[in-house]
């Protein structure tokens, strides 16, 4: 840690929170907007028809353009050139297409229903995709949700797809030869289309994010020895809404009995806690140890603030003030090395990467990336440290990158989302003293807060 920089547990007052607000709608404007940019890559790329997969765990592409996701089963979404489109649904998403944002044709395949559920008017999926513009001798892509890049290098000829389908694909455009892989027409951390949002994009997920980081501080407040995982975890399911990922609420060692829940477990004094909350547009999650002071700490941790919890602060905080429009993914991954070398805190995977409808969209932060951090990206801070024996130590939450044209829509077509973002910048620099770029706009209300003893409510670490 750098030894100019300290920090020290100050008393200090919790970031306000916003529960219930309402949920932005992402307008017809939108919808069309994001059909049309990836009509433009389907063009640059040469694709007479775009196969987009989906199922409940893997739809955000599907999604992106239908507004919804299939729910207990796969789906697909045909896009031709000349922009229209075909939804190919089973038994119980056949409904669902009169809603879609971006209307098209529906066809029926019962083989993606359910087992054993009717198979009546079923015919070959080759046979659909036809009918759907797929045809022989012209290229078609396919995007599921994986870019098979190894040393930065995409395999087109890679898929993530069900076989069934791929085979299907492939007999219908004439050939493997014909097929490749589009997934980084939506989400290559260079140029996809989901990497970069508009104002009314980034209020609709500024929702999930601050719903996740309100969630998160209800179950900070609540953590007291006695209680079980199961009475915190609950303060995180937040407005019945759809989490993007398994919430965490875990005292002492995790997955007994290979459990992912909540469960009956007993939070004991002295535990290792996590807390981990994640919503379209953000994700909130903190770890730290059940005590009050450093002196309640286990013996054998005793040193855990000044040996992990601290330069781990140091690095997050570093993360945060250096963010900005135009920096290279790659720089601020050498930032984080740096600051926190990762053979000394083994952590593994990006120091930061992009949020959408999915809690890990993909990541521009990896070494000697050259791509340009830009305006509309939201970003989630992800920098996870491990020392043997040691609890971890987590403060991950969800900020953007906007420029001043970005920001001034957001101000005046959001403002109680704007007046939202202001609040929290104030806090982080009047009461945690981090001082951010004009740049970057805080869509967590947890951004900079650890607690790093979690029976104490009243002390964070704060920049000296």
């Amino acid at each position: 840690m750098n030894s100019d920089t300290a920090y020290t547990l100050a008393t200090v007052p919790a970031p306000v929170t916003y529960p219930q607000v309402p949920t932005p709608v992402l307008s017809d404007e939108t919808m069309k907007a994001r059909l049309n940019s990836v009509l433009s890559a389907m063009q640059q790329q040469g694709l007479s028809s775009l196969v987009i997969y989906a199922d409940k765990e893997h739809g955000g592409n599907f999604e992106y353009l239908s507004g919804f996701i299939p729910r207990f089963e796969e789906a697909l979404l045909v896009v031709s050139s000349n922009g229209e489109l075909t939804y190919i649904m089973g038994n119980e998403n056949l409904k669902l297409v009169p809603h879609a944002r971006n209307g098209g044709a529906c066809l029926h395949a019962p083989v993606f229903s359910l087992p054993n559920q009717p198979m009546k008017h079923h015919q070959p999926l080759q046979n659909l995709l036809a009918m759907a513009g797929v045809t022989a001798s012209q290229k078609t892509g396919v995007a599921g949700w994986k870019l098979f890049r190894i040393d930065l290098q995409t395999d087109p000829y890679s898929f993530d797809v069900p076989a069934f389908i791929l085979d299907a694909v492939r007999n219908a455009a004439g050939g493997k030869e014909n097929v490749v892989n589009a997934t980084g027409l939506f989400i290559a951390p260079e140029n996809g289309a989901r990497c970069i949002n508009n104002a009314n994009e980034v209020a609709f997920y500024e929702y999930g994010a601050n719903l996740a980081s309100s969630s998160l501080m209800a179950a900070l407040d609540a953590i007291a020895p006695g209680k079980s995982e199961k009475e915190v975890g609950q303060l995180l399911a937040g407005d019945g809404q759809q989490n993007n990922v398994i919430m965490i609420a875990a005292t002492g060692d995790r997955f007994a009995h290979a459990s992912l829940y909540p469960s009956d477990k007993v939070i004991r004094h002295g535990d290792k806690f996590s807390l981990t909350v994640g919503y379209k547009g953000g994700l909130s999650s903190r770890a730290a140890y059940v005590v009050a002071s450093e002196e309640e700490l286990p013996q054998d941790v005793a040193d855990w603030l000044p040996r992990l919890a601290l330069p781990y602060y140091h690095t997050v905080v570093t993360w945060l003030e250096n963010l900005h429009i135009g920096m290279r993914g790659g720089d601020l991954y050498r930032l984080v090395q740096e600051t926190l070398e990762q053979k000394t805190w083994n952590w593994h995977l990006n120091p930061g990467h992009l949020v959408a409808d999915e809690e890990w969209l993909c990541s521009p932060v990896y070494p000697d990336s050259a791509v340009p951090l830009a305006s509309g990206m939201l970003f989630q801070i992800d920098i996870i440290p491990s020392l043997p024996g040691y609890g971890g130590s987590s403060i991950e939450d969800t900020v953007a990158l906007a420029d001043e044209a970005l920001r001034r829509e957001l101000e005046s077509q959001y403002p109680q989302v704007w007046q939202r973002m202001v609040a929290r910048k104030k806090y982080l620099a009047e009461v945690l003293n981090i001082q951010v770029s004009d740049d970057v706009i805080l869509l967590s209300n947890t951004v900079g807060y650890l607690r790093p003893y979690l029976l104490d409510k009243t002390r964070a670490l704060v920049k000296a």
